[in-house]
Order: structure tokens, then C-alpha cells, then sequence
């Protein structure tokens, strides 16, 4: 009696270990012959082959090369998605804005010529030329068009941009100040002090939006960038009145611009990053997500964007995070995953979800696929940040404590997603600058 009793449970064993095991073996019968990876610009397509070996190769592209030409053009200076991310009308308010600029551009010659001619030059079309397109404009522009293919990096961390912004501002400033002890070198370091500034520029712009966003309680945008630029005007003329001030008395040599300039530009640099420090961006980005998850695990409460200001690494916002599981985001599938036993075994763990999470020595990386959002990314993150809580605790290694994790997040995340929506989070998206995402595909 006690045999069959205890062959009938070994039986019962059986069939639940086989049953566990049955979504693994048909994930990895069906698994995908290949997934696309897109970053930067860039596709490409990647597949284990019958050996397990990963190939890669970049996506075959048979268009004509007008079409590709075009498609450049749209990548550099259209929003990524377009047209599909913008609102109707964009395309024509662009080409008026590029005529604007255009004829703008052509007019400042004209005015630089005769302000030329006003203070006693020879008023030829060269001169002119030469110092307004080649010092100012020219070098500048050089700058904005670098600068505006890291769009995206400035969505994801807005507030470490626009201090940049102010530096290289300041360094374009300083190295015009210095351009009198080295007058040989006037050319070159003027046009890098413009090169700098039209890169701080882009920057400064890029990042006001986002910044004025989360100030605004009541959809009130446009009032409060207006009032904002308000009072940058008001003391940017106080300000041109002290510089006028110390130009004529204590900076009239060089030897005082070199005290004042780098007190001054001191004090502009505190200023900006106490200024963004006072921000409470609400968009999710890796850091602040992050801050959010370890919070969570900590203390059981979900921190509000102000909350959470004064705490942003601001210098080295890519930091890894302990407490919220030593989460890296943004790396290549085809660099996280290593063979097509591991691929099929992770989504078998997380099934029907838009990230994959891969246990390193002392960190997780966390892939997440096309048109993930910051929920998906919170979900991905709580499993890290639990698996590594039971690892500490003493119930195995983190991949081994995945499964648990995984379960633990399912049941706690509908009221933890609430609240972190209540806090005032925009968890619709997750601004992972330009990292790497996925896209599975069939053949």
C-alpha cells in the first residue's frame, strides 16, 4: 500500500516537473529564427544558427539611392518616427522656419557689412563675409549640427544637458576672452569659441521644453515659458549693463577680465545646476527609475518627482544603482544573450513581456523591446531589484531566485503602478537615450 501510495506520488511529481517544463521545450521548438535590433539609426538583424553560433548582420536595404539620401536627410534633422510622432502641419511650419532662417542669415551679412563700414573698415563683401559666417556663424552652425543628433541622450537626462549647455558656453566665452593674448591665433580660437557656443545653443533649447514641462500644474506651458523668458530678459539686460560697467572700469585690461571672468562664470555654473536641481522632472529615464525602485523595495513608498530632485546624480546620471538591483539598460540583445538555450529559457521566465533581464556577476542588464514603457521598464526593474533582495537573503543566486521575483512583482505591481501614477509619473514612455531595443521576428 505505502508503494503504490508513494509510486503514485512520484508519478504526480513527474507529470507537474513535466508540465512546468512544457512551456520552455515549445518556446524553444518555436523560438524566433532571428529578432532586429535598432540603434542609433542603425538595424540590424540577429540570429543564433543549427550550432548556436550568433551572426549579425546589418539589414539588407535594395532602395534606390535617392530613397536613401532622403531617409539621411529625415534621420538628421526630422524627430525620430516621423511622421508618424508629430501632429499634422509640422512639415509645412519646417519649411517656413528653414526659409525664415535662411533670408535671417542672408540679412545679418548685410548688417555686419555696414556695422563694418561704421566703425571705419574697408567695406568689402569678403570682409564681411568672412568674419560673420566663418567666426560666428559658420563655426557655430558647425556646432548646432553636431550637437542635434543627441537629441534623444537630452530627453532622457535633460537636466545633466542643459549644465553641459552652460559649460561649453562658458568655455566658448573664455576662449574668446583669451583670444587677445594670442592674437596669431585669433582665427582658430574664436571659431572654436563659436563652435562651442553653437553646440551649448542646441543644447540650452533642446532642454528648456522638458524642463518648463514640469513646472506646469494646469496646462499651463505657454504662460509659464513665456513668464519664464520674461525674466531672462529682464536680467540679461542688467546683466549687459554690469558687464558695460566692468568693461570700463576694473576689466578694461585683460589682466581684470582674467580675475571677473572665471568668478563670473563660477557663478553661472552654481546657478544653472541649483536651477535643475530645482526641477522635478516626471518623465522615466534609467536614474529615476531606478531612485523609484529602490525607494519602493526600501521603505514600501513610492517617492513623487520632487522627492527625488536633489538626489539626481547630475555628473554621472548613468550610475548603477544597488538597492534597485545593479539594473544597465540599453545594451544589445546580441551582447546579453549567448546562446539560443539561454534566449529561449529567458522568455519562458517572462512570458509575454517586453523585456528580457540577464543576471551578470555584479550587475543585471535589462533589454527592453520596441515600444516598451516606462511600466514595462518598472516591471522589468522590480524583478531585478527582488531578485537581488532574496539573494541577499539567503534563498540562492539571482538567476535562481528570478521565478519568485517575477511572482512577488505580479502581485504587487498594480497597486505599486497606481501609485506611482498618483505621484505624478508620465509612465507612457521610457527615455533610454539612444540604448538598443529588440524586435522579435518570424521566418
Amino acid at each position: 500500500m505505502a508503494a503504490a501510495l508513494l509510486e503514485k506520488i512520484m508519478t504526480k511529481k513527474k507529470k507537474e516537473a513535466a508540465a512546468e517544463e512544457e512551456p520552455l521545450r515549445r518556446l524553444r521548438r518555436r523560438r524566433p529564427d532571428f529578432w532586429i535590433e535598432t540603434s542609433d539609426s542603425l538595424t540590424q538583424i540577429c540570429r543564433f544558427d543549427s550550432h548556436g553560433r550568433l551572426s549579425v548582420t546589418v539589414a539588407d536595404d535594395s532602395r534606390p539611392i535617392v530613397h536613401k539620401v532622403v531617409q539621411s536627410f529625415l534621420n538628421k534633422f526630422f524627430p525620430s518616427g516621423y511622421p508618424y510622432s508629430v501632429n499634422e502641419g509640422y512639415l509645412t511650419y519646417t519649411q517656413f522656419r528653414a526659409l525664415q532662417h535662411f533670408s535671417s542669415a542672408a540679412l545679418s551679412v548685410l548688417s555686419t557689412q555696414s556695422l563694418l563700414f561704421a566703425a571705419g573698415l574697408r567695406a568689402t563683401p569678403a570682409q564681411a563675409t568672412a568674419v560673420s559666417w566663418v567666426l560666428k556663424d559658420g563655426m557655430q552652425h558647425a556646432g548646432k549640427l553636431i550637437c542635434s543628433g543627441m537629441g534623444a541622450r537630452m530627453d532622457s537626462e535633460p537636466k545633466s544637458w542643459r549644465i553641459l549647455a552652460d559649460v561649453l558656453y562658458d568655455l566658448g566665452t573664455g576662449l574668446e576672452v583669451v583670444s587677445p593674448l594670442c592674437p596669431q591665433l585669433f582665427l582658430e580660437l574664436a571659431g572654436l569659441g563659436n563652435f562651442a557656443k553653437g553646440m551649448a545653443v542646441v543644447a540650452a533649447r533642446a532642454t528648456r521644453l522638458p524642463i518648463y514641462s514640469s513646472f506646469a500644474k494646469e496646462g499651463n506651458l505657454s504662460d509659464l515659458f513665456a513668464k519664464g523668458e520674461a525674466i531672462s530678459t529682464l536680467f540679461n539686460v542688467l546683466g549687459l549693463g554690469v558687464g558695460i560697467q566692468l568693461a570700463s572700469t576694473v576689466c578694461s585690461s585683460i589682466q581684470g577680465k582674467l580675475i571677473a571672468g572665471p568668478l563670473l562664470s563660477a557663478l553661472h555654473i552654481y546657478s544653472v545646476s541649483q536651477e535643475m536641481r530645482a526641477a522635478p522632472v516626471n518623465t522615466l529615464n534609467s536614474q529615476r527609475t531606478a531612485m523609484i525602485i529602490a525607494d519602493f523595495v526600501q521603505n514600501g513608498k513610492v517617492s513623487s518627482p520632487a522627492d527625488l530632485r536633489y538626489r539626481e546624480n547630475l555628473v554621472f546620471p548613468d550610475r548603477v544603482i544597488q538597492e534597485a538591483g545593479s539594473v544597465k539598460v540599453g545594451r544589445p540583445l546580441r551582447k546579453v544573450v549567448k546562446n539560443p538555450s539561454e534566449l529561449a529559457e529567458l522568455r519562458a521566465t517572462f512570458p509575454n513581456e517586453k523585456f528580457v533581464i540577464v543576471c551578470k556577476n555584479d550587475h543585471v542588464d535589462m533589454v527592453l523591446e520596441h515600444g516598451a514603457s516606462g511600466e514595462d521598464a518598472m516591471r522589468g526593474w522590480l524583478v531585478a531589484a527582488f531578485a537581488a533582495e532574496m539573494e541577499r537573503s539567503g534563498y540562492g543566486s539571482k538567476k535562481d531566485v528570478l521565478k519568485p521575483a517575477y511572482g512577488k512583482m505580479e502581485s504587487l505591481f498594480p497597486s505599486f503602478i497606481s501609485e506611482v501614477k498618483r505621484r505624478g509619473w508620465h509612465t507612457d514612455q521610457f527615455l533610454d537615450g539612444l540604448g538598443s531595443r529588440y524586435s522579435f521576428r518570424q521566418n
